[in-house]
């Protein structure tokens, strides 16, 4: 958006409310013209599946991303226990220099990508504890999302639908219910196809909205980049905006009360 409405993140303050993905990209190419049509000044990396220095023999995705232009948000992808979740979040701040914000997901089965939300609670208290600023991929249960907010994570991340499923948004009641009682950013993640999407989110009152799969999966990810980037600003608009009273009958947008016939 602009510095009149900026999105707050662990003290930091950011204009783009789109925050995108660095996987699933045909190249490192594709994956620099993405971000940069996107406008996203926090981009995710996959610890364990993207090269950001710990190979240094393959391409390093900072050559394409470099840290001085862009908030990398080290991800706990591909990790299924605490342990697993810990070490990763751990092995980020490392090759990062003491990088602390991270995004952690403890998933609870390969089929689905659900979150394991038991593991997850146990995941954020260790990570908080150890100066962690956690934003947390959770499903949309308001209970849980209040419990991770009390834990001490700097944002919380319901999913929309199944990650990398484009499903849109299918609960936007529970989204709204963790929207309504929060007090630390909440942003979508996982589950956005389209632009459309991404705009119902934000109308909803959405912080934010973090996805990669709509982007790089598109038959154009660089213009679709550019769509999702436009459909966040203007979702977050209508938000601000407050929508019209819907009715079930029809008014005329030129009253004739009053008029001369």
């Amino acid at each position: 958006m602009n510095n009149t409405d900026p999105l707050i993140i662990a003290g930091q303050v950011y204009n783009s409310r789109l925050l995108t993905g660095t996987g699933k990209f045909k190249d490192m190419d594709e994956t620099r013209l993405a971000t940069e049509a996107s406008g996203a000044e926090i981009v995710t990396v996959a610890i364990r599946r993207s090269n950001i220095g710990q190979h240094p023999d393959e391409p390093n995705l900072l050559d394409v991303l470099p840290p001085e232009h862009y908030t990398l948000l080290p991800n706990t992808a591909g990790c299924y226990t605490v342990d697993d979740a810990v070490r990763t979040c751990r092995l980020a701040r490392e090759l990062l220099d003491g990088h602390n914000l991270v995004k952690l997901e403890v998933l609870g089965d390969e089929k689905t990508l659900f979150p394991n939300v038991i593991e997850t609670l146990k995941a954020a208290e260790i990570l908080v504890n150890d100066d962690f600023n956690v934003m947390v991929y959770t499903n949309d249960d308001p209970i849980i999302a209040r419990e991770l907010e009390a834990i001490g994570c700097v944002a919380v991340m319901p999913l929309a639908a199944p990650i990398g499923s484009g499903l849109g948004i299918r609960n936007p009641y529970n989204i709204l219910e963790i929207i309504e009682n929060a007090t630390v950013p909440i942003l979508v993640d996982a589950g956005v196809g389209t632009a459309s999407d991404a705009a119902v989110a934000m109308e909803l009152g959405c912080d934010g909205i973090l996805m990669n799969t709509a982007i790089a999966e598109a038959q154009q990810p660089v213009l679709m980049a550019t769509a999702m980037k436009n459909a966040v600003k203007a979702g977050r608009q209508a938000f601000l905006a407050g929508r019209m009273p819907r009715k079930r009958y029809a008014s005329a947008s030129s009253p004739i009360d009053g008029q001369f016939l």
